[in-house]
């Protein structure tokens, strides 16, 4: 059975070829037009995240060399693959799709000085095999730019200008959102004081993505931000206080009047792993602002706290979780109460299955880890999730309404439970497989609102970095 669907995948992934083969040449273009415009991968400190919590790939960017690429440049892909099958997509019973979502980066860095580096990489992604009524915005987008800016840097001081990734603490309100197969980018600027203790300051605006046509940011900068990050003035631990703003320049409020939205979300984030295996990571923040005629008045955050065995067999590592996101009560009519989840990477956020955002909701959760070998990593965990308040709605990660709450409100809280098992293996050194099962059993609250179809996800990835340098000619 497994070596049938091994063959499943190698069937589906060679469809997807030829869809790869237009990235390769799309970079091939690239090369020629890119000398202008350019920066490094991301304008991410990566090390700030080490001791956060959250799903990143391991593995090595395996190093090629190549006499065609001159010095002065690097040449970077990316190429992944997934095989998922859902039971019940679109909440409907028995309705089974199996599909392969399939993703090709493919970047290209130049150094024209030592002050200035440039970035461009494109992006082409597909659902292979799922009908296009069913494929979401985030699974599909044709050849396009994903990436494209400039960084100038002196001493400790950089400055990034152009479409760029944004990335903070456990990007639970903003990240690029890896595991969806477009992910997030922003236009915009990003100015950056010091390396492991910095300031961050940015204004920026999110980019929509076209599947049939460029991908584009929104009228104007509406996102804008503040974020420190403190690595060493506390052992092991990581402080990141911030403030985000968002300003619209027409939204509609709850009376169905026209003005303008500034909502302002400070908080703090602080993860911890100590020496002894004790760790935690604790995250609040507050919203306040205005949504035209509307106050606005939120509440987010959650507590993780673990401890892992070095000592034991197979490593293992219990960690607890709360999460809390405030809900729009309704008892005053001009005020909004529901959370506002910025820009997350919601992924395994609300369990495997990914059905749910931070928003109007609270989670109970557990989860083991364990570790075979170097290679390989294991994670068990359940969730328990509810709404904040039953007179609001239930909402997706992508802040959508799944099940809009009745003027009554909701006879129960309860939005279900579910169980997850999921694993890494590392084959070689840059080749991850990664592969998983998550079952959602709908609560009360879902069953009674045309939502009651139970939900199994499982998934197989393979995910392949390699990045080409100049190789110097023997005489």
């Amino acid at each position: 059975m497994a070596s049938e669907h091994f063959r499943q995948h190698s069937k589906v992934m060679a469809t997807g070829s030829r869809h790869w083969l237009k990235g390769f040449s799309g970079l091939a273009v690239c090369l020629f037009l890119a000398h202008g415009a350019l920066g490094q991968q991301s304008a991410t400190n990566n090390s700030a995240l080490s001791l956060i919590d959250y799903p990143q790939n391991t593995g090595k960017v395996q190093p090629l060399r190549w006499s065609g690429v001159p010095k002065w440049a690097t040449i970077d892909f990316q190429l992944r693959g997934r095989t998922e099958n859902q039971t019940s997509v679109n909440y409907i019973s028995g309705n089974g799709q199996v599909y392969e979502l399939t993703r090709v980066w493919g970047g290209l860095e130049v150094r024209p000085a030592k002050w200035l580096t440039g970035y461009i990489q494109f992006v082409d992604v597909h659902a292979l095999g799922m009908p296009l009524k069913y494929v979401s915005a985030n699974q599909r987008n044709a050849f396009d730019d994903r990436q494209a800016f400039l960084e100038f840097h002196a001493h400790d001081v950089k400055v990034f200008a152009g479409r760029q990734e944004l990335r903070y603490g456990g990007e639970r309100l903003v990240g690029i959102s890896d595991w969806t197969n477009t992910s997030r980018t922003w236009d915009g600027f990003l100015g950056r004081i010091g390396d492991k203790n910095r300031l961050d300051l940015f204004s920026s605006s999110v980019v929509v993505v076209h599947p049939t046509s460029l991908d584009k940011h929104g009228s104007g900068l509406t996102f804008h931000g503040a974020v420190g990050t403190m690595t060493t003035w506390v052992p092991h631990t990581l402080v990141q206080p911030f403030v985000y703003i968002r300003a619209i320049r027409r939204v509609s409020s709850q009376q169905n009047l026209f003005g303008t939205e500034t909502e302002v979300t400070p908080g703090v984030e602080i993860a911890s792993t100590e020496p002894g295996g004790l760790s935690f990571d604790v995250l609040g923040a507050l919203q306040r602002g205005s949504y035209s005629n509307d106050s606005i008045s939120a509440a987010a955050g959650y507590v993780k706290a673990g401890y892992a065995s070095q000592h034991m067999f197979w490593k293992p590592r219990l960690l607890g979780e709360y999460d809390y996101a405030s809900g729009n009560p309704h008892t005053d009519l001009q005020r909004i109460g529901t959370f506002d989840q910025q820009y997350p990477s919601n992924h395994n956020a609300f369990g495997l299955t990914d059905l749910f955002g931070f928003e109007n909701i609270k989670q109970e959760r557990i989860n083991l880890d364990l570790t075979p070998t170097k290679r390989m990593s294991l994670l068990i965990q359940q969730e328990s999730m509810q709404v904040s308040s039953n007179r609001d709605s239930v909402y997706n990660g992508a802040a959508g309404v799944v099940v809009k709450a009745p003027s009554a409100g909701f006879a129960s809280y309860d939005i279900g439970r579910e169980f997850d098992a999921s694993g890494k293996y590392l084959i070689g050194d840059s080749l991850l497989m990664q592969l998983g099962v998550g079952h959602f059993s709908p609560g009360t609250l879902m069953q009674g609102n045309g939502h009651g179809a139970p939900l199994t996800l499982a998934y197989l990835s393979l995910t392949y970095r390699f990045k080409m340098n100049h190789e110097s000619v023997a005489p």
